[in-house]
């Protein structure tokens, strides 16, 4: 990653648990100050106290539901009034929402959007505008190998992780040669509470890898300023392969695949659901 002379501040969403949880460990491993985001407060704390324990590092703790409108202006009137400046963005909260589009529940698919698409928007507006006038920076946004693909009962959240990833790649370009560097993050089925939101059966039979898998292969793209990294030898051959076929077959073949999930009891919803 960037020049670990000087110790800097990663902001993590989504840090309770998961992908976001094992972000925090592996950037707190290498060294930098953490800014811990999610809305599960005691899961926060501790979390953020044994990683104050086993590093020695700053840690401070942000409790803000991403699904409200201002959660954007909230963060960074928090980080001003700690005097913080953020280095690393990790755009990792997230949640999906499965099965046909109309018996989803009313307003539901609009949270997810407003924590998949629009919280990571406005945090990367806010938050970029500072590492480019330092002249260093990053940002990984956590997308999904369904963002590769039309992916039916999957609607909402496939269409999301195409944005972030579309988004990313775009802004990727924008920022060569700026000092900013921006990775999209393309996991498969993973180990995280994620599958407590859609059910496991969303996992349609894939391998499950380890969130601290994951996070390692997205560090180690950073590091080798890669625009996007799809963890895992399975999930990046499907990635890569399926774009090139007709796009109405495309969504043909994962309507068959997806479809099971409709056999799926619906779960409860977690307290802090985490992107894959």
């Amino acid at each position: 990653m960037e020049n670990h002379e000087q110790t800097r501040t990663a902001l993590v969403t989504g840090a309770s648990a998961g992908l976001g949880a094992e972000f925090a460990t592996q950037l707190a491993e290498r060294g930098h100050n953490l800014v811990l985001v999610a809305r599960s407060a005691d899961r926060l704390q501790r979390h953020a106290e044994q990683l104050r324990a086993a590093h020695g590092i700053r840690v401070e703790v942000i409790v803000q539901d991403l699904t409200a409108p201002d959660a954007t202006a909230r963060i960074s009137a928090d980080l001003a009034a700690a005097g913080l400046t953020v280095d690393v963005l990790v755009n990792n909260a997230g949640f999906g929402t499965a099965g046909r589009f109309e018996e989803i529940p009313d307003g539901r698919d609009q949270e997810q959007l407003m924590v998949n698409v629009v919280a990571l928007v406005g945090l990367t507006r806010a938050l970029v505008p500072g590492m480019l006038a330092r002249g260093h920076g990053s940002v990984i946004n956590v997308a999904s190998t369904a963002g590769f693909q039309p992916s039916p009962y999957f609607a909402t959240y496939s269409a999301g992780k195409t944005f972030v990833l579309n988004f990313s790649l775009a802004l990727r370009s924008e920022y060569r040669g700026r000092g900013v560097r921006v990775l999209a993050l393309c996991p498969g089925p993973t180990q995280t509470s994620f599958f407590d939101t859609v059910g496991e059966r969303a996992a349609l039979g894939g391998k499950m890898m380890a969130a601290h898998a994951v996070v390692r292969a997205a560090l180690v793209a950073l590091d080798r300023d890669r625009a996007y990294v799809v963890p895992g030898l399975g999930n990046s051959l499907n990635a890569h392969l399926t774009p090139r076929r007709p796009r109405r077959l495309v969504t043909a073949i994962a309507k068959l695949v997806t479809r099971s999930v409709l056999d799926t009891p619906a779960p409860a919803e977690p307290n802090q659901p985490q992107a894959a």
